[in-house]
């Protein structure tokens, strides 16, 4: 049997399925609600893990070149200790004052570049102390971290084993519905729906007035969307609007507000005769 083309479908039959759709979707936005924040935080935590991770990364970098300067260091004192014993045998040697006071001088550099280099690694030593603790602290945080996102991530498999099958059911007839559903009028619910606060790219009319932003609809309105004649929206938000019975709905009619109230006012002045 041939596909029906959905754009020969009768007005009543596209407002009909579309609020069919609307039904649908709503559902499946209960059932994602039913997770909360847990995706959002799951995803906050992972994304707070990996930054971590990257501090981490270059605190141990940091380290890491405050252990290579300290050796670097400690070559240049083993090399300026050498040089010092050779000038300081060259001493006994020297030919004149001039000699003499030029190898003094050397060792007088060289004893003061040893002290410039201690220097440089008791620097580097209390930077390294204050990385190796500052990445311990990260590392706890890591940790702690890790086991909260475990939790969340429990949390968020457990509800999401009990609503996927029953969202995956309402996901097909979303989609098949969808298929009865003319693109262009598709798109426009879809776009609809998108920037609606509750989701909703279509209601009924409540107590004439739209069912979305509940501002009033004008009577003659009001007839034109129980006739089914054409796609009506509303003036003020856009949402697609159809008659209450279309939906399923009774409304609750303006007859039988008087009767109440005559009844009402009836039972007031027998109670005040008696």
């Amino acid at each position: 049997m041939a596909k029906k083309d959905p754009t020969d479908l009768t007005v009543e039959k596209k407002l009909e399925t579309l609020y069919q759709l609307q039904t649908t979707l709503s559902q499946i936005d209960e059932k994602r609600a039913l997770r909360g924040e847990l995706p959002l935080e799951v995803q906050d935590l992972e994304d707070e893990i990996a930054g971590l991770a990257t501090r981490i990364e270059k605190i141990e970098a940091e380290i890491a070149e405050f252990r290579a300067a300290i050796t670097q260091k400690k070559g240049d004192i083993a090399d300026a200790e050498n040089i010092v014993a050779r000038y300081k045998e060259q001493l006994n040697d020297a030919r004149n004052n001039r000699e003499y006071d030029m190898l003094s001088k050397e060792i007088v550099f060289q004893e003061l570049e040893i002290e410039l280099c201690n220097k440089k690694i008791k620097e580097a030593l209390v930077k390294i102390e204050e990385r190796e603790a500052l990445l311990d602290q990260n590392k706890e945080v890591v940790e702690d971290r890790k086991q909260v996102l475990e939790e969340k991530r429990g949390e968020l498999d457990a509800i999401m084993q009990e609503t996927r099958e029953e969202e995956d059911k309402l996901k097909e007839k979303a989609k098949a519905l969808e298929e009865k559903i003319e693109d262009r009028l598709l798109t426009s619910f879809k776009r609809i729906r998108k920037n609606a606060r509750n989701g909703l790219g279509v209601v009924y009319v409540q107590r004439d007035a739209c069912g979305g932003c509940f501002n009033k609809i004008p009577p003659q309105r009001q007839l034109d969307i129980k006739m089914h004649k054409k796609i009506i929206v509303c003036e003020y938000c856009g949402r697609i609007l159809i008659d209450p019975e279309l939906a399923g709905y009774k409304p609750v009619t303006t007859e039988e507000k008087p009767k109440k109230r005559a009844s009402s006012r009836r039972k007031k002045a027998e109670d005040a005769e008696g």
